[in-house]
C-alpha cells in the first residue's frame, strides 16, 4: 500500500507543480483561442458527411485528447468515457485488444461490432470470424465515428454498429513534421510513438511506429507491442485524390491464466500460467479513390486487403488445475498450439448524389460491397513441453480446416426532407454470404465438407426533426443480421461443447432521442432504444452424467435489449462567461439496459429449465461514468468516475462455478486521471493513473483465451510522458 500511496502523492504533487508553473506563464490567446474552441465541436455526426448518411442515427464523435484519456496506454474505457452504454471487457491491461459492446451485443474482440479504420474494416474475418486481432495506437487517431445499430444498412448488418477510427491527417502547411511522444510507467511499462507527415506539391503523406512493452501487473503477463502506418495521397486536381495506406500491428504476450473465485478472493494478482502465449499479426494494405463529380455528385472507392496469423501456445485446463511437472513423463504436459491464418479482399464503393424532387430536397447514397475471406485453421495441435514461445508441434493437428466465406451487399438510403426541418431516411440493403468449411476434425478422425449460401434484404427507415438551430429529434429502425460463426462449428478448447444445429440471429436495432445545445451552457443527448435479438448464439452451463461442468454453445433463444442512454455535458465557467481563459465541463453519461432472453429453455442433466427473464450475458443493467475536465490554454486534465453493475457470464445465470469460468461478474467503480500540460508551444508533458483507488474487481469470466476463469483488472497504475510537435 506504501507504493500506492507513492504513485498518488506524485500524481497530486506533479498536477500542482505544472498548474502553478501555468499561471506564470503569458497566455498565449491564439492557442489558448484554438483549445477552447476544439470543445466545442459536435458529439454527433452531422446528417451527410463524405459520402455517407447520418440522418436520424444515433451516433457519437470521440475526439482522443491526452487531458482526457490514457492514449499512450489505449486504455479504451477512458477513451469512450462520454459513449453511454459502452461496456468494455479488460483482457489485460496493457491496451492490446479492443473488446468493446452495447445493448446486450457479444463484446470479445468487438465481434458483433463493425470495426474500421479509415473507412475499411479491420475484422480479421467480417463473415465468417470477425473478432478484431489489429489494434492501432491510440495516439494516431484523430477521430472516432461511432454509429449504433442503425449502421446495419451502409456498413454491414452487425447487431452491435458501426465504429470507425480516422487516423490523424499530416499538416499540409509543412512540407515535413515530426511528432514523437514517449511514455514510461509502473510495472516496467514504456511506449514510443513517432510520426512523420507533410506536403509537397500535390503528395501529401503521413506514417507512424508505435512500440509498447511491459511485465503487465500480474506476473508473468509481459507484453511487446508494434504497429506500422503509412499513407501517401495524391491529389491529382481539386476534385480527385488517391491514397495508398498499409497498416500492421503485431504484439507476442504472455497470458497469466484464470482465477477461481477463492483464488480471486484470496490474491487478485497471483499467475496460474507461465507457458502459455499469445500471438497475433494483422496487415492491411489500402487504396482509397476519391472523387467529387460536381458540388452535388461524389464517389469513393476503397480497396483493401487483410493477411495476418493469430498464434498461440498454451496449457489448457481449468485455473484449479496446476501447470506443474508431470511425474510421470519428468517434464511439464504438453501445451495446445492453435493457430488461424487470414487472407481477405475487400471492395466498397459508395456515391452519394444531391437532387431535388420537386421543391423537396433529397440526397442519395448507394454503394455495394464485394468481399472474400478465407482463413485456414489449425488446432489442437500438441506442442512442446517447453516453456518459451515454441509453435512446434510433436503431434498433428487434431483440426486443420480451410474456411472461406464471400460476401456480396449492395444498399440504398435516401434523405427525403419534405421541410426545412424535418426529414425521412428510408434505405435497404441486400446481402449475400456463401460459406464453405473443408478438412478435418477431431483428431483428425472426422472428414468436414460443409456449404451453405443465404441471401436476405435488411430494410430501415429513420427520422430527424430539427426543432431550432440547435437541437433535433431524432429516430431511427434498421433490421440486423448476425451469421454463425466458424467457432460455432469447430471450439478450440476442450470445456466447450457446441450444438452442431447452430442457427443465424436475426432482429432489430430502433432508437429515439433529442439531442443538441443550450446556449454555451448544456449539451445533451438522450434517448431511448429496443433491440430485438432472435436466436441469438451463447453459452449455457451444463453437467454431464458424472457432474462435470461444461460450456455449452447454442442457438440460446430469442432476447430483448431495452433502456435510455443520456450524455450530459455542463460547462461550469464559459457557459456563463463566453470571455473566461478557461473552462470547467462536468460530463455524464448513463445508460440503464433491461436485456433479457424471452423465450429459450436448456437440457441440464436430463432436467428442462426455462430461460425465459434470464439477463442476457455481459450486459449490466446500469454503467455510469462521470467526468470532471479543467481546461486552459495550457493544461487539460480530467478526473474520471466509472461504475458498471453486475452482470452474468453465461445464458442460465450460473452464481457460482468452480473453474471460475462462469458465474457472476460483480459490479465495480473506478477512479482515472489524465493531466496534460503543453509549453513552449510544440511540447508537452501528460501524466496518466489508472484505477486511482486500487479497486480489486473483473471485467469478465471466460472459458478460453486467455483464461479460462476469471480475468484480474490491474490495480492502481501510471505512467508519465513527454512529447513534441514541431
Amino acid at each position: 500500500m506504501k507504493s500506492h500511496f507513492k504513485y498518488i502523492l506524485m500524481a497530486v504533487a506533479i498536477a500542482f507543480t505544472y498548474a502553478a508553473n501555468a499561471q506564470s506563464i503569458a497566455r498565449d490567446t491564439l492557442k489558448l483561442d484554438s483549445v477552447l474552441i476544439k470543445e466545442t465541436r459536435s458529439k454527433y455526426l452531422p446528417e451527410v458527411f463524405g459520402q455517407y448518411i447520418f440522418s436520424g442515427k444515433k451516433t457519437n464523435i470521440i475526439y482522443p485528447d491526452a487531458g482526457k484519456a490514457n492514449l499512450a496506454g489505449n486504455n479504451a474505457r477512458t477513451l469512450f468515457s462520454q459513449v453511454p452504454g459502452i461496456n468494455v471487457w479488460e483482457m489485460d491491461g496493457a491496451g492490446l485488444q479492443l473488446n468493446i459492446g452495447t445493448r446486450g451485443t457479444d463484446i470479445h474482440r468487438s465481434i458483433e461490432t463493425n470495426i474500421r479504420q479509415n473507412g475499411y474494416n479491420t475484422n480479421s474475418d467480417v463473415v465468417g470470424y470477425p473478432e478484431n486481432h489489429y489494434n492501432l495506437p491510440f495516439q494516431a487517431i484523430g477521430e472516432v465515428q461511432y454509429v449504433r445499430g442503425a449502421s446495419s444498412l451502409q456498413f454491414g448488418s452487425q447487431f452491435g454498429g458501426m465504429v470507425n477510427f480516422k487516423i490523424k491527417e499530416p499538416d499540409t502547411t509543412k512540407a515535413f513534421g515530426i511528432e514523437s511522444e514517449q511514455t514510461a510507467g509502473s510495472n516496467r511499462f514504456f511506449n514510443s510513438y513517432n510520426a512523420i507527415g507533410g506536403k509537397v506539391d500535390k503528395v501529401s503523406y503521413y506514417a507512424y511506429f508505435d512500440a509498447r512493452s511491459g511485465n503487465g501487473w500480474r506476473p508473468n503477463a509481459a507484453f511487446n507491442y508494434h504497429a506500422y502506418y503509412a499513407n501517401i495521397k495524391y491529389q491529382f486536381n481539386d476534385k480527385g485524390s488517391l491514397s495508398f495506406q498499409f497498416s500492421r500491428s503485431d504484439y507476442l504476450q504472455q497470458i497469466a491464466g484464470g482465477l477461481t473465485d477463492a483464488m480471486f478472493a484470496a490474491n487478485s494478482r497471483q499467475s496460474t500460467r507461465f507457458r502459455n502465449f499469445f500471438m497475433p499479426a494483422i496487415n492491411i494494405p489500402a487504396i482509397v479513390f476519391n472523387y467529387n463529380f460536381s458540388p452535388n455528385t461524389k464517389l469513393e472507392i476503397i480497396s483493401h486487403a487483410l493477411f495476418g496469423e493469430r498464434s498461440s501456445v498454451q496449457y489448457i485446463a481449468g485455473p484449479n488445475v496446476a501447470d506443474t511437472v508431470n511425474k510421470a513423463l519428468n517434464t511439464y504436459n504438453p501445451r495446445q498450439v492453435d493457430r488461424d491464418h487470414y487472407k481477405s479482399f475487400t471492395t466498397e464503393a459508395r456515391l452519394l448524389t444531391n437532387y431535388n424532387i420537386g421543391t423537396v430536397s433529397s440526397t442519395l447514397s448507394t454503394g455495394f460491397r464485394y468481399a472474400d475471406g478465407s482463413t485456414h485453421r489449425q488446432q489442437k495441435g500438441v506442442g512442446t513441453t517447453g516453456t518459451n514461445y515454441d509453435l512446434s508441434i510433436v503431434k498433428d493437428y487434431g483440426i486443420d480446416l480451410d474456411l472461406n466465406a464471400i460476401n456480396y451487399a449492395a444498399f440504398a438510403e435516401n434523405i427525403f426532407r419534405l421541410t426545412d426541418k424535418f426529414s425521412v431516411t428510408p434505405g435497404v440493403r441486400f446481402e449475400g454470404i456463401k460459406t464453405t468449411i473443408n478438412g478435418v476434425v477431431n483428431k483428425r478422425s472426422t472428414n468436414v465438407d460443409y456449404k451453405r449460401d443465404r441471401t436476405f434484404p435488411l430494410f430501415g427507415t429513420g427520422m430527424q426533426y430539427q426543432v431550432n438551430n440547435a437541437t433535433q429529434l431524432y429516430g431511427n429502425f434498421s433490421q440486423a443480421y448476425r451469421p454463425y460463426i466458424y467457432a460455432a462449428v469447430t471450439p478450440a478448447d476442450q470445456l466447450t461443447l457446441v450444438d452442431p444445429n447452430m442457427k443465424d440471429s436475426k432482429g432489430y436495432n430502433a432508437d429515439l432521442g433529442y439531442r443538441g445545445k443550450i446556449g454555451q451552457v448544456f449539451t445533451f443527448d438522450v434517448n431511448g432504444f429496443f433491440v430485438r435479438y432472435n436466436d441469438r448464439a451463447g453459452t449455457l452451463t451444463v453437467q454431464d452424467a458424472g457432474g462435470t461442468n461444461h460450456l455449452y454453445l447454442t442457438t440460446v433463444g430469442n432476447a430483448e435489449a431495452k433502456g435510455v442512454e443520456a450524455y450530459t455535458e455542463l460547462s461550469l465557467i464559459r457557459g456563463f462567461d463566453s470571455q473566461a481563459s478557461s473552462d470547467l465541463r462536468l460530463f455524464n453519461t448513463l445508460a440503464y439496459t433491461h436485456g433479457r432472453y424471452i423465450s429459450g429453455s436448456i437440457n441440464n442433466n436430463g432436467t428442462n429449465a426455462s430461460l425465459v427473464g434470464q439477463k442476457l450475458e455481459g450486459t449490466p443493467d446500469w454503467t455510469n461514468r462521470t467526468g470532471l475536465t479543467y481546461i486552459n490554454g495550457h493544461i487539460t486534465s480530467t478526473v474520471l468516475f466509472s461504475y458498471v453493475g453486475k452482470q452474468f457470464s453465461d445464458a442460465n445465470n450460473t452464481v457460482f462455478n468452480p473453474t471460475g469460468a462462469s458465474g457472476i461478474v460483480p459490479a465495480y467503480k473506478l477512479v482515472d486521471l489524465a493531466f496534460n500540460y503543453r509549453f513552449l508551444k510544440n511540447y508537452h508533458v501528460n501524466f496518466n493513473v489508472n484505477n486511482l483507488t486500487d479497486q480489486k474487481y473483473f471485467t469478465r469470466r471466460i472459458n478460453m483465451y486467455p483464461g479460462p476463469g476469471i480475468l484480474p483488472g490491474d490495480g492502481i497504475s501510471f505512467n508519465i510522458g513527454f512529447g513534441v510537435k514541431i
